[in-house]
């Protein structure tokens, strides 16, 4: 059995810089990025529609799993961010504030106190 491997988002911009570099061609422009963004959600939607959707994959198509799917669309991302000099921890953090500032009233909490027992 293999051992569960972890990445900080420092490690994962590195290797796929690493990757990245190895090519004459290196990042794509924005714009292609956008597009290659938009391919992989594509390929991730059609496989969430096939395991919980209305649409059973074809016997012909070869079998991809969403934790596959999900995998290429965060090398995108990174390649994205990457090619930006964005980092993606940084970005992770101001987006998260933000959600925790904006939103912290938006939806109903879960009560996580233990409700106090009496033997009376």
């Amino acid at each position: 059995m293999s051992q569960k491997k972890t990445f900080t988002t420092e490690e994962m911009q590195k290797r796929v810089d690493q990757y990245i570099s190895q090519f004459k061609e290196g990042y794509f422009s924005p714009l292609s990025m956008m597009a290659r963004l938009t391919e992989e959600t594509g390929e991730l939607a059609r496989e969430i529609n096939h395991y919980y959707g209305e649409k059973p994959k074809k016997s012909t198509e070869e079998e991809k799993t969403i934790e596959e799917e999900l995998g290429d669309l965060l090398f995108v991302l990174i390649s994205f961010a990457n090619s930006l000099n964005i980092d993606i921890s940084e970005a992770f953090d101001r987006s998260m504030t933000k959600f925790e500032v904006r939103d912290k009233d938006r939806w109903t909490r879960i009560d996580h106190q233990k409700e106090d027992s009496t033997d009376d």
